[in-house]
């Protein structure tokens, strides 16, 4: 019977798979990395575990003929009906907060989201229709009650043993039952704070992206020359298999880089083959490495991840600090006051400043008393200038239907020098000439390479990135020590974009939704149970997952990022899941007659097995997350370490504190009742 209970429950999986994938199709979405790594074959199944569990125990309990045998199937599937669909609902209702989340990181979990609901939901259609239709079948045939149904395996009785003797000592110590697990909360609750904070884990692509920057004036061969060294000095790392450098922008610029810019792809031997342990200790060797040439500037990131920061903020970098105002001048210096307070915070990396100046530009400052005393005007010089510099059409070209502007003006030799420009003759009114430098000083200057502007401001941006550390504590203490130490003029202004733009705004959004959530799994909760006590019991769960979570980010040494906050969402669906389907079938007990000592332990000892099943499949399908080590594995190893960790104390919690809990408040409900009576 177990092996028949097994596959039946099995068969849920794909059918609850086909549903999923029939229903993003249908609404046109696609399955990423997420969705698939999300689909947790353990939740899937719970309410079939559910399901099967009792017709499993009730089978074995009753003797009868095979009509008498579809009567007990049916009233097992009513009696564990209700439990699953309202847990279902609980499951589908905490995944709404991540249907809200917009940007980047909306793309990224939305569709995984969806993935899980569908999937969810066609597995709780399949429990309702489909596995009480195959159960009238693998179950058709009786065993005695003496017989297989009552040879449980020898360690879920040694389980079931322990179980009883644990709780029974809960039930006789509760108030430190209770004290433990409060103290336990605060305890998770308390270090929260200093897990550190980020917008999503590092991801380790395989590949490296290092942009290089030089001073603005340098030119192309130069450039060239500089990509060389960098690409040689590279290769001298044995983990190194190959170097590609992208100087400049395409022909169809749709890159915004200058000449001054490169993209170097860094391509790595297998990790068998490296000598260093990881890439977060090779990349500071590398760029201790690539310092030893002058006047360039490094950013390490990888290239999906700075196309992506490019894309949403315009940065390149984990954080973008940008310096409104209207004086570029002193818009530069400021930032560069500002990098160097950046520059002093511990985990400061690649910190630079945007290039604001530095190319070389002929200015023409025009002598008006000059242009005067010859009787000419500033619109005649300036006519000149255009001409002799810029060109001037002075005729068409006509092949049939085509028409070529012929554009006149002065040859190379003649405009590539200030001394050049500066013999350039203008006539005068009296039919004279003059050189242009008689009427203006002609020189050359450093002007403004790029004048970024955003909403129509002003304003030069400081970039860098972050190592060894969490995002979150770092932001944190570079404002304090921006406005500790650089004071702005009136008018000036600064933002944090990159990265912290991303996890700030993720952030709000779920601080906003997930407390409406919250409560409208009270509601449900409220309306399974008809009584606020219940409905509050169950949402016990809820807070209690967190110790397990967060017990298991301290043991990885995983920072609170987007896709472990999915995690703690995804959990709290299968905690309340089991607290369900426990409360419902004590309050069944009682009210068949049971006292209220032996509802709980008799409803906490039948209700043993699919608690530590449910749990147990949701663990283990997560597990190859939890422990995968290829690259993008980063993403999904948050979210598989929390629930895996949530769901050991939320279980701990549904067996132990939970009825202990109930029992002290079921006294507490009679103890009033009798007193208003």
């Amino acid at each position: 019977r177990s092996v028949r209970a097994s596959l039946l429950t099995a068969s849920v999986i794909p059918l609850a798979l086909l549903i999923a994938f029939l229903s993003m199709r249908k609404f046109g979405l696609s399955a990423n990395l997420m969705s698939l790594g999300a689909l947790d074959f353990g939740l899937i199944v719970d309410a079939s575990v559910v399901m099967v569990e009792n017709f499993v125990r009730r089978v074995g309990m009753e003797r009868g003929t095979a009509t008498e045998r579809q009567d007990v199937l049916r009233r097992a599937a009513f009696e564990v009906g209700r439990p699953i669909v309202f847990g279902v609902a609980i499951i589908v209702a905490v995944y709404i907060p991540i249907f809200t989340l917009e940007g980047i990181e909306g793309r990224m979990f939305r569709p995984m989201a969806f993935t899980v609901c569908a999937a969810v939901i066609g597995s709780l259609v399949l429990a309702l229709t489909y596995v009480p239709a195959m159960a009238s079948y693998v179950f058709g045939e009786r065993e005695h009650a003496s017989g297989e149904a009552h040879a449980d395996a020898s360690w879920l009785v040694v389980v079931h043993a322990r179980y009883d003797r644990a709780l029974a000592w809960a039930l006789a110590h509760r108030s430190r039952v209770v004290v433990v697990a409060v103290a336990l909360l605060a305890i998770a609750l308390a270090s929260v704070p200093f897990l550190g904070t980020e917008f999503m884990p590092k991801l380790d692509e395989g590949y490296l992206l290092i942009e290089t920057r030089r001073i603005a004036s340098a030119s192309l061969p130069q450039g060239a020359s500089i990509s060389t060294e960098v690409e040689r000095t590279l290769k001298r790392f044995p983990e190194v298999s190959s170097v590609v450098t992208n100087l400049g922008r395409p022909h169809e610029a749709t890159e915004t880089m200058a000449l001054n810019q490169a993209d170097v792809y860094v391509t790595f031997k297998p990790k068998a083959q490296w000598r260093e342990r990881s890439l977060d200790r090779l990349i500071p060797k590398m760029d201790s490495a690539l310092a030893e040439i002058p006047g360039v500037d490094y950013d390490f990131s990888a290239p999906m991840a700075m196309r992506l920061d490019e894309v949403v903020s315009g940065v390149k970098t984990a954080l973008g600090i940008k310096i409104f105002g209207d004086s570029l001048p002193l818009l530069q210096a400021k930032a560069e006051e500002i990098r160097s307070v950046v520059a002093g915070i511990d985990g400061a990396e690649d910190v630079s400043v945007g290039i604001g100046a530095g190319a070389m530009q002929l200015e023409i400052d025009l002598d008006r008393s000059a242009i005067a005393s010859y009787g000419l005007n500033v619109a005649d010089v300036r006519e000149a200038i255009e001409m002799g510099i810029g060109g001037a059409t002075a005729t068409e070209v006509i092949d049939g239907r085509k028409r070529f502007p012929v554009v006149v003006r002065l040859d190379a030799l003649y405009r590539s020098t200030p001394e050049a420009v500066g013999q350039t003759l203008i006539r005068t009114p009296a039919g004279g000439t003059v050189t242009l430098a008689q009427l203006a000083h002609v020189s050359v200057v450093e002007g403004p390479e790029v004048i970024d502007h955003d909403g129509g401001q002003r304003y030069v941006v400081v970039q860098s990135n972050v190592r060894s550390r969490d995002l979150g504590g770092f932001v944190s203490d570079v404002r304090s020590a921006i406005a500790a130490k650089v004071v702005l003029p009136t008018g000036y202004y600064v933002t944090y974009g990159g990265q912290f733009e991303n996890q700030m705004r993720a952030t709000r959004r779920l601080m906003l939704i997930v407390p409406l959530v919250l409560l409208l799994i009270a509601g449900l909760l409220y309306a399974s149970f008809g009584t606020v006590r219940h409905a509050f019991l169950v949402m016990l769960n809820v807070p209690f997952a967190l110790i397990g979570g967060v017990a298991m980010l301290w043991l990885r040494g995983i920072h609170l990022n987007l896709s472990a906050s999915v995690g703690f969402i995804a959990l709290f669906g299968v905690a309340v899941l089991n607290g369900v389907v426990l409360i419902s079938y004590i309050n069944q007990l009682r009210t068949d007659g049971r006292r209220l000592v032996d509802a709980v332990r008799e409803g906490a000892a039948t209700r043993l097995r699919p608690v530590l099943m449910t749990a147990l499949v949701a663990s283990v399908g997560f597990i190859p997350m939890a422990i995968s080590t290829s690259s993008g594995a980063e993403v999904q190893r948050p979210l598989a370490s929390v629930v895996i960790g949530g769901l050991v104390s939320a279980t701990l919690l549904t067996l132990l504190v939970l009825p202990t809990v109930y029992m002290w408040m079921e006294e507490w409900a009679e103890a009033r009742t009798l007193g208003e009576r």
